[in-house]
């Protein structure tokens, strides 16, 4: 565990490792699956970070973020295996799953919803499901950002790995800002201060998602 990292979600200090998921290559680079890497490239640019450097099947960047040194890892082996790359990057600087930070996409959320989330089961992601088999735990932090569209999705393979709809684009930016707001107020006051701070419904939702 990195010095001064006490409980996963309090006060925060020590290097931390943010990770983005999606899937490699022009192919997919607009899909919602890959809003993951979307966020991380955003957060990257603010803090002035290239992720540009290959190490252990990832591309990752080094830098601060909020004053917080951090490692940004962008996984390159496919979304269904991202936890091998991640679970390496974590042992090389001798951190704990509890400094990790995992942004991806959530399709038990609509579009606009936000979730900051501690532990837990995957939920059929299978991307988080791969991560908590490499690290054999689920003590890491997640950012759930929520792509379900407010239509009937026929096949969710298609969907996640077809170009972002679009009226949906229309929220995008907004979208991505607004989750690396939230992951730069976990890097500087910890989960549970942003939790508070950054979890919402989906716009015109009145109803609790989980």
């Amino acid at each position: 565990m990195s010095d001064g990292t006490v409980n996963v979600g309090s006060a925060p200090s020590g290097l931390c490792c943010i990770a983005g998921l999606g899937n490699p290559g022009i192919r997919y680079a607009r899909t919602p699956h890959n809003i993951g890497f979307w966020v991380l490239d955003e957060v990257a640019e603010r803090s002035g970070i290239r992720i540009s450097k290959t190490e252990s099947g990832a591309l990752i960047g080094t830098g601060k973020v909020q004053d917080r040194d951090v490692v940004l890892v962008k996984p390159q082996t496919f979304m269904n295996n991202s936890g091998e790359p991640l679970a390496s990057v974590l042992r090389f600087r001798k951190l704990a799953p509890e400094d990790l930070i995992v942004v991806h996409d959530e399709l038990d959320l609509p579009w606009t919803a936000l979730r900051i989330k501690i532990g837990g089961s995957a939920a059929g992601h299978n991307g988080i499901k791969s991560i908590i088999g490499s690290l054999k735990t689920d003590c890491f932090t997640r950012v759930r950002v929520g792509i379900r569209p407010d239509h009937k999705i026929v096949d969710a393979a298609d969907y996640v790995l077809a170009p972002l709809e679009r009226e949906l684009k229309v929220d995008e930016e907004e979208i991505v800002s607004y989750t690396a707001n939230a992951i730069e107020s976990i890097v500087a006051e910890g989960a549970n201060k942003a939790m508070t701070k950054f979890n919402r419904r989906a716009r015109g939702n009145k109803e609790e998602e989980e």
